[in-house]
C-alpha cells in the first residue's frame, strides 16, 4: 500500500483502481474524461490542504471543523419558519435506524418485508389525524405537496389560476411558481395588515371563473391562525374552485382538521412528527383528500392499500391505482414523483402511535400557551412590538422599528448570549420593516423565554452588542 491510499474513499486503492480500469479495457481515467470539452475542465491544480492519509486523522479534522458550528444543542433556538425543533422521543430514532427500514427509498415487497405495512400504518394514522380517507405516500417536502396539490386542482377543475396568500412561506411560493408555471398562474391575495390573516375582500375580488384553487396556510407562515376559514371555503366553492389548505400536523391535536371546515385537499410536512432538524433532509410532504375518484385518480405519488388473502385472517399490503404514477405510466403519468422520504413516514407513524390523541392535544396546548406567553413577554419590552393581533400557533412576528436596530444586528448580538433569534423577515417582506419571526415549541421553557427577554433588554438598552450589522 502506498502513502497516497485513502481507505475511506472507494476505489482509491491503486490495486482496486487498476482492476477497475482493466475491467473497462482502458489504461487511464483520462480516457473516461475525454468527452468533456476542454473549456469545461479545470486545467490547473486545486489549492487543497495536504491530504489526510489516515481515516482517524480525517475524523478528527472533520470533528474539529464541525465544532466551529453553533448548534441547537448548545444554543437556545427561536428559529422556525418551516423547520421546527420539537422533542423527538428516543424510540423514533431507534425504529428508523433499524436495518430493515434504514433507507429513504420506497422499496418493494420482495426486498423490504414489512415496509408496506409500516407505510400503510402511517397513512392510517395520518388519515385519522386529518379526518380524511386517503393519504399519499410521502413526497419530498411540504412545498412539493402543496405544488402537486395545486396541479391536481388544475386537472380536476380545468382552471388556470391559483390564488395564494401574499405573505405565504417564500420558499414554498417559489416551488409553487415553478411547478405551476406550465399550467396555471399563481396570483397573490393580500393579507390583513392588523391580523396577518387573508383579506377576504381581496380574495373575493380575485376569485373569478377559471380559478382552479385557493391555497392557504393554517397556521399561516407568520404564525396567525386563519379564523375565517369557513367563509373562505364558501367563497371558493361558489366559483367551483377547490380549497387547498396546508396544515402543521403538530397543531391538529388542538385545531380542527381543515377537512372539517371545507378543505378539499389538505397538505403539509411531517417534519414536526418525530424528525430532528436537518440541513436538507428530515422533511416529507403529505397530500390527503376524501375517497372520491376525481381526487384519488389525480394523486401524483404512491397510494398504499390493504386486502384480504386466500387464507382467512391474513392480509396483504400493496400499492393501489399504480397507473397514475411515473413508476408505471412514465410520460403519461400525472407527474414525475420521487420517493426519497419514506423513512420519515415510518418515523411519523412511530411518533403518532406514541402520542395518541391525548398526547397531541397536550402538545398543541403546550405550544399555544408558551408561544402566547413569549409574545406577551417580548412585546412588553421597550422598542418591541407584536406585529399582528389575534390568535397564533407556535410562531409570531415582533417588530423592532421603534428601537432603531436592525434584526440582523440584534440576532448577531444574541449569539453572544447563546441564543438564535427570530427569522429575519426584512428581505422577504420589506413592508413589515425590521421584523422577525419567532418560534416557540414545547422544548422552549419559561426560563428560556425569560433568558431571551433579558438578553433583548440589555441589547436594546445598548449595554451589549451595540454594533451594526
Amino acid at each position: 500500500m502506498t502513502k497516497r491510499t485513502y481507505p475511506y474513499m472507494p476505489g482509491s486503492v491503486p490495486a482496486a483502481k487498476q482492476a477497475l480500469l482493466r475491467e473497462l479495457g482502458i489504461d487511464s481515467v483520462e480516457v473516461l474524461l475525454k468527452d468533456i470539452p476542454d473549456d469545461l475542465r479545470f486545467p490547473g491544480k486545486m489549492k487543497l490542504p495536504p491530504p489526510l492519509l489516515e481515516e482517524y486523522e480525517l475524523k478528527r479534522h472533520v470533528q474539529a471543523v464541525l465544532a466551529g458550528n453553533a448548534n441547537c444543542q448548545e444554543y437556545i433556538s427561536f428559529l422556525g419558519a418551516g423547520c421546527y425543533q420539537h422533542y423527538v422521543p428516543a424510540v423514533c430514532d431507534e425504529v428508523n435506524s433499524r436495518a430493515e427500514f434504514l433507507t429513504a427509498y420506497c422499496g418493494e415487497t420482495y426486498s423490504d418485508h414489512g415496509k408496506m405495512q409500516a407505510i400503510f400504518e402511517y397513512c392510517s394514522l395520518m388519515a385519522e389525524l386529518l379526518d380524511l380517507d386517503v393519504v399519499s405516500y410521502t413526497l419530498y417536502d411540504g412545498g412539493q405537496a402543496a405544488a402537486s396539490a395545486l396541479r391536481m386542482a388544475t386537472r380536476i377543475t380545468g382552471g388556470t389560476r391559483v390564488l395564494v396568500p401574499a405573505t405565504m412561506h417564500p420558499e414554498v411560493l417559489s416551488q409553487l411558481q415553478d411547478y405551476c408555471r406550465p399550467v396555471a398562474q399563481v396570483v397573490p391575495v393580500q393579507t390583513d395588515a392588523d391580523s396577518g390573516r387573508l383579506n377576504l375582500e381581496d380574495l373575493q375580488a380575485k376569485l373569478t371563473p377559471g380559478t382552479a384553487a385557493v391555497f392557504v396556510e393554517n397556521p399561516t407562515y407568520l404564525g396567525a391562525i386563519e379564523t375565517d376559514v369557513r367563509e373562505i371555503a364558501t367563497l371558493v366553492h361558489s366559483q367551483q374552485a377547490l380549497f387547498v389548505v396546508s396544515a402543521d400536523p403538530s397543531s391538529l391535536g388542538l385545531l380542527e382538521s381543515p377537512a372539517n371546515y371545507g378543505a378539499d385537499i389538505v397538505v403539509g410536512d411531517i417534519q414536526p412528527l418525530g424528525m430532528h432538524m436537518q440541513y436538507g433532509g428530515g422533511c416529507g410532504g403529505f397530500i390527503a383528500t376524501r375517497d372520491e375518484p376525481e381526487f384519488i385518480n389525480q394523486y401524483p405519488t404512491y397510494l398504499y392499500g390493504i386486502t384480504t388473502t386466500q387464507r382467512e385472517g391474513e392480509y396483504g399490503w400493496a400499492r393501489a391505482l399504480n397507473y397514475r404514477t411515473s413508476h408505471e405510466g412514465r410520460e403519461k403519468a400525472n407527474e414525475y414523483f420521487g420517493t426519497e422520504s419514506g423513512l420519515w413516514a415510518i418515523t411519523a407513524a412511530v411518533y403518532l402511535s406514541l402520542m395518541g390523541p391525548q398526547g397531541l392535544r397536550e402538545l398543541g396546548e403546550t405550544i399555544v400557551y408558551r408561544s402566547n406567553y413569549a409574545r406577551q413577554v417580548f412585546s412588553a419590552l421597550p422598542g418591541v412590538e407584536a406585529r399582528f393581533t389575534g390568535p397564533i400557533f407556535k410562531e409570531f412576528v415582533l417588530n423592532f422599528d421603534a428601537c432603531g436596530r436592525s434584526v440582523a444586528s440584534i440576532n448577531k448580538a444574541l449569539l453572544e448570549y447563546g441564543i438564535f433569534g427570530g427569522k429575519d423577515l426584512s428581505q422577504d417582506f420589506p413592508h413589515l420593516g425590521q421584523s422577525a419571526l419567532f418560534c416557540v415549541t414545547e422544548v422552549i421553557t419559561q426560563a428560556d423565554i425569560q433568558r431571551l427577554a433579558c438578553a433583548l433588554q440589555e441589547i436594546l438598552a445598548g449595554e451589549r452588542g451595540n454594533g451594526n450589522d
